[in-house]
């Protein structure tokens, strides 16, 4: 009995969360494997957000809310909006949805006809490209290198667009490679984005808290607010907050598309957890020294990861302006076709020996359309990173 459709045999399932499974079956075999794999934050939600969660419990506040989210968390989204990008919204201007992704989802699936094309520069999260083909789009994906910092230029941009685009997809500061971009940069994109009245932006600002530059964290829409009715912006609590499990994330934008996304989940999971919403009140309304504290040691981390990698031949590494990944170009260690018994053939085979070899989970640049590379998460302890950086090095000395 065939119980897929064809659709679904066109997607995979995530290429990170398939690495860790991996690395959690070797560690319940009793391997100690350093999972590097999984962009989560390691820290523990903090006590003043779970305090919230629970007194909404004994409040009573465990019934269906609206779909798209209580006016108190639309609220809470407006002023976060408003104290730290200067921007102002409405409440039908704002939908909570179960996470980051399925806000993504719900825009994507309330305006893709088939055939529409979404532009998607590389590297990318994993998810983008599966969510278009689910819903009867087409991707084009524009590579931008190490060279380029892993950055869109809009001469790249603008020889990409045509009357066919629907979407482009931008993802700052970026999963996997951490780029950011100036307000300048986001202009200079933006006067491309304007001569293609069509076109709507997604610009996932997810990682938005997570920024080690000099340059502060720029909202594409505060550098360039003549594009408001065209601009969609997501975010959420998961990372900033440690709050990946508690699934709320949350999207700003024109009232008809919102609206749209509110109907499309009103009829697929109705509202996020009701209680979930009440902590993600508590965290954008609470003190935000923890979200100071976390960015602290992710920066002590990626300073130690760097360090520790740069000393090893074969990698080059640019350091990460946000989120709380490394992403090392690899090729001078791929050498395809060789027939030499240790060669490696990719970044994914790459990735699978240190694993098998080091005990150390990574992604491989593949997953996110752009290899030969790695993805190293220093979402986890000092300890375990200063022990998958020697594993990585040793390994990689014995491979060479």
């Amino acid at each position: 009995m065939k119980y897929e459709a064809d659709l679904i045999k066109t997607i995979k399932a995530s290429p990170a969360m398939a690495i860790s499974m991996k690395a959690r079956a070797m560690t319940a075999a009793g391997t100690d494997v350093v999972d590097l794999s999984v962009g989560e934050p390691d820290f523990s939600t903090p006590p003043h957000i779970v305090d919230a969660a629970i007194a909404a419990m004994r409040r009573g506040e465990t019934h269906y809310t609206a779909a798209d989210g209580t006016a108190e968390l639309k609220d809470a989204v407006i002023e976060k909006f408003r104290r730290e990008n200067g921007l102002d919204f409405a409440r039908n201007q704002i939908s909570a949805g179960n996470g980051a992704k399925q806000i993504i989802f719900n825009a994507l699936m309330a305006t893709l006809e088939p055939g529409d094309e979404v532009v998607v520069p590389t590297p990318y999260w994993v998810s983008y490209t599966d969510m278009v083909m689910l819903l009867g789009g087409t991707f084009k994906l524009l590579p931008c290198t190490y060279e380029e910092g892993y950055k869109l230029t809009p001469e790249k941009l603008d020889a990409a667009l045509s009357e066919r685009t629907r979407w482009l997809l931008l993802n700052a500061p970026n999963n996997p490679s951490g780029a950011s971009y100036t307000r300048a940069e986001m202009r200079a994109l933006g006067d491309v984005i304007a001569r293609y009245p069509n076109l709507l932006v997604l610009s996932d600002e997810i990682y938005e808290q997570i920024t080690y530059g000099a340059d502060p964290f720029c909202s594409f829409l505060s550098a360039c607010p003549e594009l408001r009715e065209r601009v969609v912006i997501v975010n959420g609590v998961s990372k900033a907050y440690a709050m990946t499990g508690w699934r709320i994330g949350f999207a700003a934008g024109p009232a008809d598309l919102i609206s749209a996304v509110a109907k499309i989940q009103s009829q697929s999971t109705s509202n996020p957890c009701s209680i979930s919403q009440a902590a993600a009140v508590a965290a954008l309304t609470g003190p935000q020294d923890f979200v100071q504290e976390a960015l602290a040691e992710y920066r002590a981390r990626r300073d130690l990861v760097l360090d520790g990698l740069q000393s090893i031949p074969g990698l080059r590494l640019r350091a990460p302006d946000g989120a709380f990944y490394v992403f090392p170009e690899c090729g001078a260690l791929i050498d395809p076709g060789s027939g030499s018994e240790r060669a490696v053939e990719d970044d994914a085979q790459l990735a699978s020996y240190l694993l098998h070899e080091a005990h150390v989970a990574v992604v491989p640049g593949a997953a996110f359309g752009s290899q030969p590379c790695l993805r190293l998460s220093f979402a986890t302890s000092r300890d375990n990173l200063e022990k998958a950086v020697d594993r990585i090095g040793r390994a990689l000395a014995r491979l060479a």
